[in-house]
């Protein structure tokens, strides 16, 4: 039987999963250091994965990014729910993105 390493973060139910499929899965519980690491490694790997997704996996990939950024937020004391608001509150304040606008320059009026 081959053994892979990964040694990357995981989603909570995929020991459970891997195992149901008849496979030896080998794992641990990461400390808090640990796992900030791995949260930032997890979440470059979802952004390379949703930049290369096609439009079969776009949503997906969308899902998975947004999963580690709520893990992020939470290892970090922020819950969904703050950072729900939060979106909301900038979006009313800021807008979105959804006009396109790219910003050129600014120029400071002299006084």
């Amino acid at each position: 039987m081959e053994k892979k390493e990964y040694n990357k973060l995981v989603r909570d139910y995929f020991p459970d999963l891997m195992k149901g499929k008849g496979k030896n899965v080998e794992f641990e519980i990461l400390d808090g250091s640990q796992y900030s690491e791995k949260l930032m490694e997890k979440f470059n790997e979802e952004v390379v994965k949703f930049r290369h997704a096609g439009t079969d996996r776009l949503l997906s990939e969308i899902v998975d990014l947004l999963e580690v950024v709520y893990a992020i937020a939470e290892h970090r004391g922020i819950t969904e729910s703050e950072v729900d608001f939060m979106r909301q509150l900038k979006k009313t304040r800021n807008g979105g993105f959804r006009k396109k606008i790219m910003l050129k320059t600014i120029e400071e009026k002299s006084m």
